[in-house]
């Protein structure tokens, strides 16, 4: 149990270095975005020309290795990154089962982030990007409504 809860707070400190690499490029992100194929993106954001970026991260070899359900974001992308803390192991992101060709990577820790590999442009077809785009939208103003008033959280559609 510490240590999923270690984890996790590794994860976080990772996810805000990306919100700040990110933040200085013009390109917003959301934490813990849901996806209609029932999978959970780390981080989903949208650049300054309405590509929806995703940033899968990874805090622990183990973890990284056996992640088998990544491919399942690339079809709500427009770019995907793996974002993992300085230190880790990465020599696993360089072989063929991970795609180098399609994935990028960026290391961060709680300050800052840097884009070691960037993630090639695999444009989504116009109409689902508009779907993905509205869905983020919305889920970021459902969670900023609910931060201003609590009492907001019972209605509309949860995440």
């Amino acid at each position: 149990m510490m240590d999923s809860i270690m984890e996790a707070q590794k994860a976080g400190v990772v996810a805000r270095g990306i919100a700040r690499l990110f933040a200085r490029n013009d390109i917003w992100c959301l934490s813990e975005m849901p996806l209609r194929n029932g999978r959970r993106a780390d981080l989903m954001g949208v650049d300054s020309k309405g590509r929806v970026i995703i940033v899968e991260i990874k805090v622990q070899r183990a973890d990284l290795l056996g992640d088998g359900k990544w491919p399942d974001y690339l079809d709500f992308c427009d770019r995907f990154y793996w974002g993992v803390p300085p230190g880790l192991d990465r020599s696993p992101l360089e072989g063929e089962g991970y795609r180098p060709d399609c994935c990028g990577i960026i290391v961060a820790d709680g300050y800052d982030g840097e884009i070691l590999r960037p993630a090639p442009l695999h444009p989504l077809a116009a109409a689902r990007r508009k779907v993905e785009v509205e869905r983020l939208a919305r889920a970021a103003l459902r969670r900023a409504t609910v931060a201003l008033d609590p009492q907001c959280a019972p209605w509309g559609t949860p995440e």
